[in-house]
């Protein structure tokens, strides 16, 4: 097969998760002389990677140099998302990538009982270590088309073992029973897509379903709220949906204390965008966690629209979200719960049932199993599994970053770091993964 390494570099400036621009600008505002370290973390020890995939990867880290904002893409981007200031618009345009930014390292696979390949050669496995520094203001876009990069890498050279037959259908399928059940949902799938191609197929697929279904008059209360990725957005006709992640709360609680971390990055993050994108990620430091900073200003919980769920058990959320409201005095009925952990469709329509008994107003972010859902060919029943991977944000101006979330096997960051954290929350002790 033949690596067309730049087509497997981002397809614009736009082809790239909302979230990384509107923190973007939000840094820009807020901290545009902070440095930063983002890290790249692999969760599943049983996978590797090839040599051939490293290096294709070094190649294509080359060519991110080249992107360029361009005046079509700022005009439409300026109306989409009329939060974007002119100077922020600006300064996107005026941005190029700095590859020197970015180390890549191949660490070969040790030695087992069964026959390896030889060292040094295209299909020599082991693991990929990926470090970004420099300005945060710079080094936040890096993550997301870093990550989509290496995994349609990885599904080029180290597993080919599916096929792009049928994906078209299923997608369509999996947007009509979403519809047909009155789902709010929106493609969430960049970071970890199986590739560009198929991402492009998933986006148009449900755009088209959708509006079929409507000519047709089928009556769904369901919809296609947008995609993550900017680019297909704007390629598709539909809006580009996103706000924070979870490194804001990070590099807010590195920077100004974590035991109020939570409603100091909300008040941050409210000062840039008054009016827009006032949906709430909860889980960076626990829930309840956040939940002790939240009841604190009723006001302010009163004007952010809803609260995002990424981790943890989401069935207890929804009633949680419920009594913290009610405490308050709100009317939670008015809320939105946008439920974004890897969702499934038996996932999405038991919590669009539970939300909508409590009173919530259920939206679902829809990542992996919308566009890295293959079988395998091989092994039939089998899947060819997407890359569990994360780059996360390790530390800014010298002080270290850490995720607690709410799986507490999984919190990211320096051990020393992630038991200070939790003795301040009160979080009970356990063993961190990644770094």
């Amino acid at each position: 097969m033949v690596h067309d390494t730049k087509r497997v570099s981002p397809q614009s400036m736009l082809d790239t998760d909302l979230y990384k621009f509107t923190m973007q600008q939000a840094v820009q505002r807020h901290f545009p002389d902070v440095d930063a370290v983002y890290r790249f973390t692999h969760r599943d020890k049983d996978v590797y990677f090839t040599r051939e995939c490293y290096e294709l990867f070094l190649e294509a880290l080359s060519h991110f140099g080249e992107l360029a904002l361009t005046d079509a893409e700022r005009e439409w981007l300026g109306r989409a998302c009329p939060y974007f200031t002119p100077s922020y618009l600006d300064y996107l345009q005026s941005y190029r990538f700095n590859p020197s930014q970015v180390s890549v390292a191949f660490h070969p696979k040790a030695p087992s009982s069964s026959p390896d390949p030889p060292p040094g050669s295209p299909y020599e496995r082991g693991r990929i270590a990926i470090e970004a520094r420099g300005p945060w203001l710079e080094t936040i876009l890096w993550e997301v088309p870093l990550m989509a990069t290496l995994s349609e890498l990885f599904f080029t050279t180290a597993d080919r073992d599916w096929t792009y037959d049928g994906q078209e259908a299923e997608a369509r399928e999996k947007g009509r029973r979403l519809l047909e059940a009155g789902c709010t949902f929106s493609e969430f799938g960049t970071r970890r897509r199986r590739s560009y191609a198929v991402q492009d197929l998933v986006v148009g697929a449900l755009v088209r379903v959708e509006r079929e279904g409507r000519e047709r008059g089928e009556g769904w209360k369901g919809h296609v709220s947008g995609t993550s990725n900017v680019h297909l957005a704007m390629k598709h006709g539909i809006a580009p949906v996103g706000t924070i992640a979870h490194e804001w709360f990070m590099a807010v609680g590195a920077m100004r204390g974590y035991e109020h971390a939570n409603g100091i990055a909300l008040d941050l993050w409210e000062d840039v965008y008054p009016d827009v994108l006032l949906l709430a990620l909860t889980d960076t430091f626990s829930t309840e966690a956040f939940f002790k900073d939240f009841v604190l200003d009723k006001e302010r919980a009163n004007r952010w629209k809803g609260l995002r769920q990424d981790s943890g058990d989401p069935y207890v959320y929804a009633p949680r979200a419920k009594e913290v409201y009610e405490s308050m005095g709100i009317d939670y009925r008015q809320k939105s719960i946008i439920y974004s952990d890897s969702v499934n469709l038996d996932k999405a329509l038991k919590l669009a049932k539970q939300c909508r008994e409590i009173g919530f107003i259920p939206l679902f972010g829809i990542g992996t199993w919308l566009s890295n859902d293959f079988p395998s060919v091989s092994r039939k029943g089998e899947k060819s599994k997407a890359l569990n991977m994360v780059i996360k944000l390790a530390g800014v101006d010298g002080k270290h970053c850490v995720k607690i979330s709410d799986e507490l096997m999984k919190n990211t960051g320096d051990e020393e770091t992630v038991k200070h954290v939790k003795k301040v929350f009160e979080i009970p002790e356990q063993k961190s993964v990644g770094s």
